[in-house]
């Protein structure tokens, strides 16, 4: 019978989440698959609301038929009942038990009531986010990141301006550039801090997937048709404006990585699209106390973390595209589905994935050797730009106290400048912060990933929860209340951030 199968929960419906969801259930374990979005698909699937009518959503999409295979298969499994999707499900703590997992989360946009769903298993798709660095101008209206101009086309089929600047580092400028210029957008520059020289080095270790490099082709091709000046080994040094930005300085960057001098351009745009790479989303796993190798959740090859009954896969792993994601996310719902079941995974269900994970890997480490942000990006910071936009702490404030008040690490530079202790919770200015003060970034050590009502709060931990069972079997736990509690696990009060799960 179905309600004997044992549980999951997969956190996270993008590409990682949708392959490991769809494999667990074909292999007879009841999941539930859940999601902040309204839909399933994530940031790399986003799509246009059915109210927009859009004629033509695959031509903002690269993989519209490896989307249409994971969405026609998610519902087939709904339909069948083995995959139960909760969509505006924003997960703020995932609580292990003595019988297994809770895994608590707020209701749609007002988030203000609560929900626990009980799983035997908990598999982590929660996905990245973007790095951004600052530098003078970044807070000016206009100025967005890579991804959000990305999403706003996807999403809403909207621009973010008429003239675009595209700039920063890493293979996702590629389809924001062209999307942009597609869509009308006059593109002024693509301005990529990277060398050509890196790609040509790395050859060997890019040729192991061969297709991403006739679609880096295929953006290149794309680029000179819409006559998109690019721009290689060049960085923004400043954006201008007043109520908005109106024009951004661009310079050529030398071998070490500093600006030369006299290669300032000015360029004029309305619209200036940043971003330095991606980052792994931890904040849950993290409260689990699952291990990080760096700032990615540390797997073995089933992508089972070190904390028993917690796999994970995707960019929460380690940032490597929608092709790695799809494959940790098919290894890890086979191993899940197996351990839960109390067998072992058949290895030759997963060799297609492993293979594939491993390329994809490889890949991606050569990407990394590629694209980097400018290593003497602090060195265009000036003192009175903000770094964390939350608090309003300036470059200036975060270098005195590492220099004048002895800071010798983010935590210490947090506790005196507040910077990171915004909204974000650091997730926008912790990457620069930390250069700024030469520290390493270190794990966060959250309680929740989210702000969450006191009221929610409060009914969590009530004793009616009775080890977490519900008494229908359908997985929920309701909770309401008003007002709302932060921590970051620091002892001082901090708000917390968003996460994408």
């Amino acid at each position: 019978m179905a309600s004997d199968r044992p549980r999951l929960a997969v956190i996270g419906a993008g590409p990682a989440g949708l392959a490991a969801a769809i494999a667990a259930a074909r292999d007879g374990v009841r999941v539930t698959l859940v999601d902040a979005a309204p839909e399933a698909g994530g940031q790399f699937y986003r799509r246009p609301a059915d109210e927009l009518r859009a004629r033509r959503p695959q031509a903002l999409h690269h993989q519209w038929r490896t989307w249409l295979r994971l969405r026609d298969a998610l519902l087939d499994e709904v339909r069948a009942g083995t995959v139960r999707h909760l969509t505006e499900h924003h997960v703020w703590l995932v609580e292990a038990l003595d019988d297994g997992f809770a895994v608590h989360a707020l209701l749609g946009p007002a988030q203000e009531e609560g929900v626990s769903v009980r799983a035997d298993g908990v598999l982590l798709a929660t996905g990245g986010y973007e790095r951004v660095l600052p530098f003078p101008g970044w807070t000016l209206p206009g100025v967005v990141t890579a991804g959000g101009a990305q999403a706003m086309l996807k999403g809403s089929l909207v621009v973010p301006g008429r003239t675009a600047v595209v700039a920063g580092t890493g293979p996702l400028l590629l389809p924001v550039a062209t999307g942009l210029a597609a869509a009308g957008v006059e593109v002024a520059a693509l301005v990529e801090s990277a060398a050509p020289g890196g790609a040509v080095r790395q050859a060997r270790a890019l040729a192991v997937r061969p297709g991403k490099v006739v679609e880096a082709a295929m953006y290149g091709a794309r680029l000179l048709r819409h006559r998109v000046r690019t721009l290689v080994r060049h960085t923004v040094v400043e954006a201008h404006g007043t109520d908005r930005v109106e024009a951004v300085t661009v310079a050529a960057l030398d071998g070490a990585g500093r600006v030369r001098p006299g290669t300032g351009r000015r360029i004029g745009c309305d619209t200036l699209a940043v971003g330095h790479g991606m980052l792994p989303h931890t904040d849950l796993a993290e409260t689990l106390g699952c291990a990080l190798d760096g700032t990615a959740v540390r797997v073995d090859g089933e992508q089972r973390t070190d904390v028993p009954g917690v796999w994970a896969a995707g960019e929460t792993t380690g940032v490597g595209g929608a092709a790695l994601s799809l494959a940790e996310g098919r290894i890890a719902g086979r191993s899940a589905a197996a351990r839960l079941r109390g067998t072992e995974p058949d290895p030759r269900t997963m060799t297609t994935a492993a293979r594939s994970r491993d390329r994809s890997r490889e890949f991606a480490a050569a990407l990394d050797t590629v694209y980097g942000p400018p290593v003497r990006w602090t060195e265009l910071v000036t003192d009175d730009t903000v770094v964390c936009r939350c608090e309003e702490v300036t470059a200036g404030a975060v270098r005195e106290a590492v220099g004048e008040l002895g800071a010798g690490d983010v935590r210490t530079v947090k506790l005196l400048t507040r910077a990171g202790m915004g909204w974000c919770q650091g997730r926008v200015c912790g990457p620069a912060v930390a250069g700024l003060a030469g520290c390493a970034p270190v794990p966060s050590r959250r309680p929740f990933a989210r702000p969450v009502p006191l009221g929610v709060l409060a009914a969590t931990g009530e004793p009616s929860d009775a080890g977490g069972r519900d008494p229908d079997d359908d997985g929920h736990r309701d909770g309401d209340g008003y007002g709302y509690g932060y921590g970051d696990g620091d002892g001082d009060g901090d708000g917390d951030g968003n996460s994408d799960a």
